[in-house]
């Protein structure tokens, strides 16, 4: 599903213009985004958490060149669902279909 679809969903569901919603999502991805280079984790109940995963510093290697470089630690975003969230998704009838 693209941004334009959801805008277009939510226009439906609510009636609400759908230059409003896209400023609104554009928005709320500005602030989510802002807040985790700042170092902060998003709670969304019900939904998930976007959340900031540290890597720790490891040497990986290029077989190759038969060389190894040290990757530094560092953080990563990282989605965790919620767990009723994930319990919908693992028994959604369409997806076992889609197997």
């Amino acid at each position: 599903m693209t941004k334009s679809e959801i805008v277009n969903e939510i226009s439906l569901r609510t009636g609400l213009e759908k230059t409003i919603i896209a400023d609104t999502i554009d928005n709320f991805f500005l602030v989510a985004k802002a807040s985790m280079v700042a170092g902060n984790n998003i709670y969304l109940r019900g939904f998930g958490t976007f959340e900031l995963k540290k890597r720790k510093t490891k040497v990986a290697r290029n077989i190759k060149r038969n060389t190894s470089l040290i990757v530094p630690a560092h953080f990563v975003a990282r989605f965790k669902p919620a767990k009723e969230f994930a319990i919908q998704v693992k028994e959604s009838k369409f997806l076992t279909a889609l197997l």
